[in-house]
């Protein structure tokens, strides 16, 4: 059996460290970009929940730090992410046998704009929604209400990430 040689190892490792500065973990290829800021999404929804366009918000912000070197700034960034939470309604999912629901569904869309001011051909306005599926007999508030927001808003927020850095 033979073992592995020290200057193969060596070059592996130069390769990989080499190829970090194209590629991150989170799957990023290079950003052209220093700076970027999440403009406050305002809720355009017809049903309104207080508070979850600032939760909202602040979510796309802290995905954005913690999967970027990109520096947060209020103004003048060479990213931008504006737009509106234009939907959020709950609906009956399931039916009992005595027709009465089971479950709901919480579902929320919100309407991305992303401006790239050094690459313009990477801007788009593309609505992204996601769900969370409750049982009925619970109230939508305290707990389960930030349960859904959690799991809704970390789809979305992957989700745009994707988009407008990631390109998948």
């Amino acid at each position: 059996m033979k073992k592995f040689s020290p200057i193969i190892a060596i070059l592996f490792i130069a390769l990989g460290l080499q190829s970090c500065k194209y590629y991150n973990f989170t799957g990023t290829g290079k950003i052209d970009a220093d700076s970027f800021q999440v403009n406050y999404f305002q809720n355009n929804a017809p049903l309104v929940e207080p508070g979850i366009e600032r939760t909202f918000t602040l979510a796309l912000q802290d995905l954005i730090q913690g999967q970027t070197s990109l520096t947060l700034t209020n103004s003048d960034a060479d990213l931008i992410y504006e737009g509106e939470i234009v939907d959020y309604r709950i609906s009956p999912m399931t039916a009992t046998a005595d027709q009465r629901a089971a479950q709901n569904r919480l579902y929320i869309a919100i309407n991305v704009r992303f401006i790239n001011k050094k690459n313009p051909e990477d801007d788009f306005e593309k609505r992204f929604s996601f769900y969370h599926d409750y049982e009925a007999n619970a109230q939508l508030v305290g707990g389960t209400l930030s349960t859904a927001l959690d799991e809704i808003f970390e789809r979305i927020t992957q989700d745009v990430f994707n988009e407008s850095l990631a390109k998948w």
